[in-house]
């Protein structure tokens, strides 16, 4: 419960994706391999991102139609990656998303410059 209302916090603070910071707290804090914190973090942002876009879609804030065509478009996305994250070494993974975190670092502390 902790790792879920810590992530969720610094999520909305710092606008970053709550799988960001859910997959190494799982993988770190309670010893998930790398597939199961991902697959964890996937199936426990879902009601995080239908809360958020409810909240955000009621201020107006949310453009539909393009909203509409990422999510179809992301499902497809998703399917396809977990087929490849169950395909690839956990080593691979791990390694993925460590550069990812650091490209997300990165541009981060770019625009903040």
């Amino acid at each position: 419960m902790l790792i879920g209302l810590t992530a969720g916090v610094i999520a909305g603070l710092l606008g970053v994706g709550g799988g960001v910071l859910f997959v190494p707290a799982l993988t770190i804090g309670l010893g998930l391999s790398q597939i199961d914190a991902e697959a964890t973090s996937l199936l426990a942002i879902i009601p995080v991102a239908l809360v958020g876009a409810w909240r955000q879609n009621a201020r107006g804030d949310v453009d539909l139609p393009t909203a509409g065509a990422i999510g179809l478009l992301a499902v497809a996305g998703a399917a396809a990656g977990a087929v490849l994250a169950n395909a690839l070494p956990e080593r691979a993974l791990q390694i993925g998303f460590a550069l990812l975190i650091l490209a997300i670092a990165a541009q981060l502390v770019r625009r903040a410059i």
